[in-house]
């Protein structure tokens, strides 16, 4: 289970590193293969390969109208390898699709993490907390 927030610089490369607290349980998961691909709320999505897998059958399962849907997802997942330093390379159009520049918010999500351009991540969250808090989770207690 993947959460907390990790503050990561991207260098002139692409490349991003994996905080240690996640590269030993990604080692151990799944050997450091991973998958990213685009999200449509402006993120990149990072998978250990068989969670991805999963996702993977499922969206390719989806009936012809959700082709569009199934075209951004798969179409844009790509699978990486952790170096032996932690480091995976973003491609250039995976970090245009989500406006990632060199600084850059690694969120764990559960199953899997989210890569934000830190700038981008932080204006949506001032903006959902002007929102106020949604229906479905203003009866969330801790």
């Amino acid at each position: 289970m993947f959460q907390g927030s990790s503050a990561l610089l991207l260098d002139a490369k692409g490349r991003m590193t994996i905080p240690t607290r996640h590269r030993d349980a990604l080692t151990a998961e799944c050997e450091g293969l991973l998958t990213l691909t685009r999200h449509p709320d402006g993120c990149l999505l990072m998978f250990p390969r068989p969670v991805w897998q999963t996702h993977r059958e499922r969206l390719a399962a989806m009936p012809i109208g959700a082709r569009a849907w199934t075209r951004i997802f798969l179409g844009n997942a790509l699978d990486v390898d952790m170096d032996a330093t932690g480091r995976i390379l973003i491609s250039p159009e995976l970090r245009s699709a989500a406006s990632l520049t060199r600084e850059v918010m690694l969120l764990g999500m559960g199953s899997h993490f989210e890569i934000w351009d830190s700038a981008i991540l932080a204006a949506r969250e001032r903006e959902a907390i002007a929102a106020g808090m949604p229906e479905a989770i203003a009866n969330f207690n801790f």
